[in-house]
Parts: structure tokens; C-alpha cells; sequence
């Protein structure tokens, strides 16, 4: 709801990192190894995701003088907040990680990062 509300990047940014933390307990309580694996391969993923949106919101930041998420008038961060969102989200051609991470998690657990998250 957080990133939702948000018209500033970096509260969009803490929200996403908030709804991301929030998962990774229910996928990691059963202590199989393979929930073990995707929990590690969602985190990884998704910091690396986390990572470039800041990065890019920050370039925008510094370019545009504007935090604000309707002030995007650069191509560069345009395309990398677009590249790190498809990379959250999934959204192919980033979509490599998903059936992994899915395999490896409960069918309640892999319902809900399909849906909600």
C-alpha cells in the first residue's frame, strides 16, 4: 500500500523493500533444502532488482533535481526503473527466476508470491 501511495521514489522503494522482507519468512519455514534454495534465489534476485532502482532513482534524482516519480524525463533511469520493476515483478525477458523459485516453495506460499507479492 506503501509503494502504492507513494509519489516520491524513495518511499516507493521502502515499501517494496518492506512487501519483500515480509515473504521471505513464509518461504523459508519449511527447512527443506529446495525452500532453502528459492528463498535465496528470491532474495538475491530481488536485492540485485532493489539495488538498480535506487541507483536509478537516485541518476534521476541527480539529473532532474527531482525525487518525484511523475519527474522522469531521462531515458536512462526511465529504462532502468522499467528493467528493475519487470525484474521484481517477473515480467519476462527477466522472468528466469520465477518457476525456480516457485519449485521450491509450498503450493500456499507459491500462490501467494505469484499473486499478492
Amino acid at each position: 500500500m506503501m509503494t502504492f501511495a507513494s509519489s516520491h521514489w524513495l518511499l516507493a522503494w521502502m515499501g517494496l523493500e518492506m512487501n519483500t522482507l515480509a515473504i521471505i519468512p513464509l518461504m523459508a519455514q519449511h527447512h527443506h533444502p529446495r525452500a532453502v534454495e528459492a528463498t535465496t534465489k528470491y532474495f538475491l534476485t530481488q536485492a540485485a532488482a532493489a539495488a538498480t532502482l535506487l541507483f536509478a532513482s537516485v541518476t534521476n534524482a541527480w539529473l532532474t533535481g527531482q525525487w518525484e516519480i511523475q519527474q522522469i524525463t531521462h531515458p536512462l533511469p526511465s529504462t532502468m526503473i522499467t528493467l528493475a520493476l519487470a525484474l521484481k515483478i517477473g515480467l519476462a525477458p527477466l522472468h528466469a527466476w520465477l518457476p525456480e523459485v516457485l519449485q521450491g516453495l509450498d503450493l500456499t506460499t507459491g500462490l501467494i508470491l505469484s499473486t499478492w507479492q
